[in-house]
């Protein structure tokens, strides 16, 4: 395997730095559009199986040539889903397979986007299905933690726990503080913004996909291993699209455990327009053209440096209800609890930028051994998920399971 990341932000050189200590690839080469970031992230490793590259990930054609140029074979995109549709049509043009966190934007209904759906998640992607089939190429999407893990949890239950799956909910949460600020999102304000103040989704098999209110729909959910009791909010994601299509299943849902604070600042910023991407000009007719959601992004620290200042664990999971295997109601909640101490301590990244980049790390290696295979666009759930756990848990990342 010759693999090229791109991007260099916490997700990307988190991606490295697990890669480094495993065997399965080659060469990786690290690119980024600073070539300072991907210098650092390849410094950090000190390994001579990885380069640095400078890349600019919004140019399909950029991408391409530097695929062909390296002789890449798979291509593992780490920047904001901005650039999916750049990184995805640079990697197919250029034969490499593709792997992705994060899925094609949507967007939302002209005049009525919390009742009518405009474009889902990943349709631009997906449009595409029968040119990565007919290339026999792979292009795995949603492969982080959320979506990601959690779909590989929902095929899990599916295949091994449950007769008959009700209700598939991901239920985020975490106790994580980061000391010195106000206000520091753990992960990119740009995709919070977006996942957040975007028209959640919900599935329901006899009425499909639709959309509801920001923030709908709030319960109160137990996290385990001591993080508690946290309220959760439905959130647009992938997951509620991806898991249907894979997985027989009457109700999907998506809820993040938020905090009341979040959310109203995350109500603020769309009350003062500041979450729009449209750039406007500031100073006059010869002022700057700034998109307001890239200045928030600005004026906030980067997640990726905040490791030194967080404490706590984050939870990922996947609660599944239904008939369990012996014909009686079940409800298991399967979940991937990770420390910040941990994380800082063996691989000197913070624990969310970590969770998200271990899974796909994980895919990779599969991917590489053959165990996981395929061709056209697949989710996480339709792969084997056994296989998958098993080796999450040689990373040194082991999941959980708890009947509730």
């Amino acid at each position: 395997m010759r693999l090229l990341i791109v991007g260099a932000g916490g997700v990307g050189t988190a991606a490295a730095r697990i890669a480094a200590r495993r065997s399965f690839f080659d060469h990786c080469v690290v690119a980024d559009r600073d070539p300072d970031r991907a210098e650092a992230a390849v410094s950090s490793v000190d390994d001579p199986r990885f380069a640095a590259a400078l890349l600019d990930a919004s140019s399909a054609p950029a991408v391409a040539d530097l695929c062909r140029s390296l002789q890449i074979t798979h291509v593992l995109n780490a920047v904001d889903p901005r650039f999916v549709m750049s990184v995805f049509t640079g990697a197919f043009e250029a034969g490499a397979h593709y792997l992705d966190m994060a899925m094609s934007l949507s967007q939302p209904h002209p005049e009525r986007p919390y009742e009518k759906i405009g474009v889902l998640l990943g349709a631009e992607q997906f449009a595409l299905e029968d040119k990565w089939q007919a290339a026999d190429r792979l292009a795995l999407v949603g492969m982080g933690v959320e979506p990601g893990l959690s779909d590989v949890f929902a095929r899990y239950a599916a295949d091994h726990l449950f007769a008959e799956v009700h209700d598939i909910g991901i239920r985020d949460g975490s106790d994580l503080v980061v000391e010195g600020y106000e206000f520091a999102p753990s992960f990119s304000i740009w995709t919070t913004i977006e996942e957040c103040l975007n028209a959640p989704l919900i599935y329901e098999k006899n009425r499909g996909v639709y959309v509801t209110r920001p923030f709908s729909e709030p319960e109160t959910f137990d996290f385990p291993a001591g993080i508690g009791p946290i309220e959760c909010v439905n959130v647009e994601h992938e997951e509620v699209l991806l898991i249907p299509r894979w997985i027989d299943v009457r109700r999907v849902t998506f809820k993040y455990g938020l905090g009341r604070d979040f959310i109203e600042i995350l109500k603020t910023i769309h009350k003062l327009g500041l979450d729009s991407t449209k750039k406007i000009r500031v100073g006059g007719a010869g002022g700057a053209l700034v998109s307001p959601r890239d200045v928030v992004a600005a004026v906030l620290p980067d997640p990726a440096t905040l490791g030194d200042r967080m404490h706590g664990r984050t939870c990922a999971g996947t609660y599944v209800t239904g008939l369990g295997r012996d014909g009686r109601p079940r409800a298991t909640y399967l979940y991937h609890v990770v420390d910040n101490a941990w994380t800082m301590r063996e691989y000197g990244c913070q624990v969310v930028v970590w969770q998200t980049a271990v899974n796909a790390v994980v895919a990779l290696e599969l991917l590489a051994a053959g165990v996981w295979h395929g061709a056209g666009i697949l989710g996480p759930e339709a792969l084997p998920p056994r296989p998958f756990l098993d080796l999450l848990t040689e990373y040194g990342a082991p999941w959980s399971m708890q009947e509730l």
